[in-house]
């Protein structure tokens, strides 16, 4: 069987709609779809009776609304954060107030490295720096409801403080922006390191599980395959990244066209951090040199 990554962009529930994806698993997608969050921020609610809800996504009164709806009659003993991008963390207070629920997860939002000097993160405006957990999960701490158990999973990458949850009853991860079956996740400097992103990757790839849900798109139905080719995905560009360090290409404002053939322009500042990430590791591993003491986005590199 081919490793080659296959993304599954069709069309999940609507927006607003309780899909029932488990005898454990019901999921929520928020309204606020776009070219980073695909359909919208998958809002979970596990367990019956007394639930646990992952990532309530954006402040979004409507949003939570729909929420608040599905949980008629529920406890929600746990609201469960995966990690602090806007699209995932926000919507925490609202829910809280609403249902008394203790606020787990991740810890506090923080970046990967440090900033070098006279670099401005880009993303500094996509972090829930206001986030503050009530109980702050680690690797294998574990909370239950009747019926459910979720373990903590470290997966730092996509952000320093991301967290995957295993539900051990139905042997699935709800994997958050780690993994996704639409699209790769986007590692963006300082707040993500690819190096961590790989990392987790590996982790995982020593674990079995049935199927992932992720924070974005549908699911993940073979873990395994997919993750095999993640690695092989992120090889292939790393290559891509060599070849134009090969033909010349010093910037990486002058490599983003060649590798991302065809991507939108609006798309080329994300794609741009990506290469960043991946520029980064092959720096620390001493593959490729840079001008500056820490890579950035300006800075000048070509192979050592």
């Amino acid at each position: 069987m081919s490793d080659e990554i296959e993304f599954d962009r069709t069309a999940t529930t609507p927006a607003g709609e309780v899909a029932e994806l488990s005898p454990l698993v019901r999921r929520i997608i928020a309204g606020n779809s776009g070219p980073m969050t695909f359909t919208g921020t998958c809002t979970y609610i596990i367990g019956r009776g007394t639930v646990a809800v992952l990532d309530p996504g954006p402040a979004d009164p409507a949003h939570l609304a729909r929420v608040l709806r599905a949980l008629d009659g529920e406890t929600v003993s746990h609201i469960l954060v995966s990690h602090t991008h806007r699209d995932h963390s926000p919507g925490v207070p609202a829910l809280k107030a609403a249902t008394g629920g203790i606020v787990a997860g991740c810890l506090p939002h923080r970046a990967a490295r440090e900033l070098a000097l006279g670099e401005i993160n880009p993303l500094e405006g996509a972090a829930d720096r206001d986030y503050a957990p009530e109980l702050a999960m680690h690797e294998g701490d574990t909370i239950t409801g009747p019926g459910w158990t979720l373990s903590a999973v470290e997966t730092p990458g996509h952000t320093a403080n991301h967290l995957a949850f295993a539900l051990k009853e139905e042997q699935s991860l709800f994997s958050a922006d780690h993994v996704m079956a639409w699209s790769t996740s986007v590692i963006a400097p300082p707040d993500g390191s690819m190096a961590a992103f790989m990392a987790s990757i590996e982790k995982l790839r020593g674990m079995e599980h049935r199927i992932y849900w992720p924070g974005h798109g549908g699911p993940v139905q073979e873990p395994q395959r997919f993750l095999r080719g993640l690695v092989q995905h992120r090889r292939q560009r790393e290559a891509a990244i060599l070849n134009r360090l090969k033909a010349g290409d010093e910037r990486i404002a002058d490599m983003v066209p060649p590798i991302y053939q065809g991507l939108p322009a609006a798309l080329h500042g994300a794609a741009s951090l990506s290469v960043l990430a991946q520029l980064e590791d092959l720096v620390a591993r001493g593959v490729v040199l840079c001008d500056e003491p820490m890579p950035m986005l300006a800075s000048r590199y070509w192979l050592a």
